[in-house]
């Protein structure tokens, strides 16, 4: 298996408050990776390392075998990384349609954007609110409007922040659904998440965080059924 994404020793402090605590952490090419945890256990603070938007206080991040530890976040999406915030970040005056096409012009040619446009707008079931604007969808058609912009990248890596947080139990199981297919078409993806249905659903391996560091890791059911790992994340088994 081929690394794509890694962390050496990464630590990240906020004045006293060791928040990031040496974690050492791998993806590999192809899989679904979820980093779950309890709140408090530095879940958003490696995901902003990650992207860019914090910068490590010891320690290393390695994207395609290159360090990309003070790299800016636009050159991280330049060199293949793709993200999905949990906030929707989308121009409520642009049509769905728009949104596509802003980012299909940077990595399509004018032939093949219009085959692109219609592949992402039946995948992610946006073909019926093509036209509307974006500020008029639905919280969960808002969430598959930006996963379908960040999957029109082309990246190498898509990186998914709560992807179904505040969607319906059919919203979820469909955006599981998606992520399964983009999985079946190769994409490697890194999914920090809360709903434990959701995990179960889309995981390859699990890491599961504690006090910023690694507490286990591994596949999806010898993580999820060991008893520390209930004891930390639910308070009790």
């Amino acid at each position: 298996m081929t690394v794509i994404l890694e962390t050496k020793g990464l630590r990240k402090h906020f004045g006293g408050a060791q928040v990031i605590n040496g974690i050492d952490f791998q993806i590999n090419e192809g899989e679904t990776r979820c980093v779950i945890g309890p709140n408090g256990a530095g879940k958003s603070t490696f995901f902003k390392l990650l992207i860019g938007e914090h910068k490590p206080s010891q320690g290393s991040i390695h994207f395609k075998g290159h360090d990309i530890s003070h790299v800016l976040p636009f050159r991280r999406v330049g060199m293949g990384m793709s993200i999905k915030f949990q906030v929707p970040g989308i121009f409520p005056d642009l049509t769905v349609e728009e949104h596509l096409k802003l980012v299909l012009q940077r990595v399509t040619t004018l032939n093949e954007r219009a085959s692109e446009l219609g592949r992402l707008l039946d995948l992610f079931k946006l073909s019926d609110e093509a036209r509307f604007k974006a500020g008029n969808l639905s919280h969960g058609k808002k969430q598959w409007l930006e996963i379908a912009m960040a999957v029109a990248l082309k990246p190498k890596i898509l990186l998914l922040d709560e992807p179904v947080a505040g969607l319906s139990d059919e919203e979820t199981v469909h955006t599981g659904e998606l992520i399964n297919r983009l999985k079946a078409e190769g994409l490697t993806m890194m999914v920090v998440e809360h709903d434990m249905d959701f995990v179960r659903q889309v995981a390859t391996r699990v890491t599961v965080l504690h006090g910023g560091q690694v507490f286990a890791d591994g596949g999806l059911n010898e993580v999820l059924d060991r008893d520390d790992v209930a004891e930390i994340y639910l308070g009790k088994r």
